[in-house]
Formats: C-alpha cells, sequence, structure tokens
C-alpha cells in the first residue's frame, strides 16, 4: 500500500476543516508537516483530492467519493487498536437531534442512558433536520433523531414514533372559539410557520394540500419558541407539535384549533451513516429510544 493511516487521518481532517492551518491544529501537528503529509498522499497516487483557492480547500468530486471509505477505514482501524489494547468500549456517543426532538424528548433519553454508562462522554447537537443529516453525512455525529422522512443513498433511516402536529392561536384570535378550521377559515387567516426545509413545515404542507397556493405566510420562523411567542402576540395563526405547545395549551397561554379533515400525523425518524462502523453505544442508545 502506498498510504499510511496518518495519510488518511491527515486527508480526512482537512476535509472538515477546509484548511491546512486548522487541520495541523485539530491533529496537534505543525502546518508544515500537515502540508507536506497531504502533498504526499496526492503525489504517491497522482490524484488530486481538493479544489484549492487563495484561502479554503474545498474537496473535489474525486474526493468526496473516497471520504466515506476513508472515514470508515479509520473508525476500523481505531476499532482494532482499541480491541489490541483488550479496552471495552465505554459508550462515548454524539447524537444530533431536531429541534423538537432535543428540546422536548432527547434528553429524558439521554438521562437514561448516562444513568446506564456513568462513565460514558455523551455530547448533543440540537438543530434543525437538514443540519442534523448534514452531521450525520459529515460523520460529526454518530445517530441522528430527526423529523421528516428522507432518501439518500449514503444514510439508514429507520422509523422511530409518531408525532401528531396542531394548529393554535391566541386564547384573543376571533378564531379561539371553533371546534375545527374550515377551508375558509384557513384561507382568511395569517399563517406563523417553520422555514421551508424543516420537518414541520413537510407536514404543514402536506396538511394545507388544496389550500397551500393560497395561503397567507406571513412569517417563517426558524424556532418554535419564536412561533409561539409569535402567536401569543396575535401576529397570526401557528403550527407546531402537539409537544411543543403542550404546556401553553394547558396553561390557557394557547388555543388548539382542529383541522377538519385534514391530517396532521407525521413520523420521528432515527438516521445513521450506512458507511459507520458499528458501535455498540448507537445501537444502544437506538435500543433505548425504541423501548421508551
Amino acid at each position: 500500500m502506498r498510504y499510511t493511516l496518518r495519510h488518511v487521518e491527515v486527508f480526512l481532517a482537512v476535509a472538515k476543516e477546509e484548511s491546512i492551518s486548522r487541520a495541523a491544529e485539530a491533529l496537534s501537528m505543525s502546518q508544515s508537516a500537515t502540508s507536506a503529509a497531504m502533498q504526499e498522499f496526492e503525489s504517491r497516487y497522482g490524484i488530486q483530492l481538493f479544489d484549492r483557492n487563495a484561502k479554503r480547500l474545498h474537496l473535489n468530486s474525486f474526493g468526496h467519493t473516497i471520504r466515506a471509505k476513508a472515514q470508515g477505514l479509520m473508525a476500523h482501524a481505531q476499532d482494532f487498536d482499541r480491541e489490541l489494547k483488550k479496552q471495552e468500549e465505554s459508550g462515548h456517543l454524539k447524537v444530533g437531534a431536531s429541534y423538537i426532538i432535543g428540546n422536548y424528548l432527547a434528553f429524558k433519553y439521554l438521562a437514561a442512558y448516562m444513568q446506564q454508562h456513568p462513565s460514558a462522554e455523551v455530547k448533543m447537537a440540537v438543530s434543525n433536520t437538514p443540519d442534523i443529516v448534514a452531521q450525520v453525512l459529515n460523520f460529526e455525529v454518530d445517530v441522528g433523531l430527526i423529523e421528516a422522512e428522507l432518501h439518500h443513498e449514503d444514510l439508514h433511516l429507520q422509523l422511530w414514533r409518531e408525532d401528531k402536529m396542531c394548529a393554535f392561536c391566541s386564547p384573543n384570535h376571533p378564531l379561539a372559539n371553533k371546534q375545527g378550521l374550515s377551508d375558509e377559515d384557513i384561507l382568511s387567516s395569517d399563517w406563523i410557520v417553520r422555514e421551508a426545509e424543516s420537518g414541520h413545515r413537510q407536514t404543514f404542507d402536506r396538511a394545507m394540500q388544496g389550500v397551500l397556493p393560497s395561503l397567507n405566510i406571513a412569517l417563517e420562523l426558524s424556532h418554535n419558541e419564536a412561533i409561539k411567542n409569535a402567536v401569543k402576540a396575535g401576529l397570526g395563526l401557528g403550527f407546531l407539535s402537539e409537544i411543543a405547545v403542550a404546556d401553553e395549551i394547558a396553561q390557557g397561554a394557547l388555543v388548539p384549533l382542529p383541522l377538519e379533515g385534514r391530517s396532521v400525523r407525521r413520523n420521528f425518524y432515527i438516521v445513521t451513516h450506512k458507511q459507520s462502523p458499528e458501535k455498540q453505544a448507537v445501537r444502544r442508545w437506538i435500543a433505548l429510544c425504541k423501548e421508551a
């Protein structure tokens, strides 16, 4: 073989950081040694893995092709090293969760996991569904919990659990006493919803089939709390997971509005990278989530 594990390690660091200097810092190497290792790796095979400009390095198409394989190779090498040292996996885990799951569900699973594995180092990233998917693809998290179905050749998607959405308004809104929203009510209202690529928005668009092109979307906001506050201020109707508005509805700060004859159910999913090596910690986490 013309490459070493150091070559692969340097390649993956540069691919992630898009910078020789930042990769060198991450690897605790000198910048010159990192640059030399990267150049040697490419020259040994007569290939180019990055498009270079004055400030950043970007993976070219071939670089993208081999990155997942390089990540898998490095992960297997690390697993082999642990086996040689007879070290049991401690349960270290990196989880990504979309906003609703991260803010309202995931921490109870996190508490249970850490109780079962007190020595484990567990990190959780909370963002929107597209960001979590990107982190899984980039090997930045081991497993993602997301709010939308997706299809990607590099990802494995598992159905997790069902979620129910609801429309809602402030107690002072003219529609607050309605037993259900008709199409006329829906079309006459201002709506405050999540951004276009979010799992919430996908469900909202499906629920509004037949009237979607004529809806008045007054605001698109990327955070659930912002939507709830805007609705409380009387700026329009909102549409979020029942999990996110349960407390406010119980307290009377928000009023649920049933959508007559419209589907407001969706599914949550567990997503992993197909090229990631099997980790006992990931299997334990998924089993915990599904059992709960």
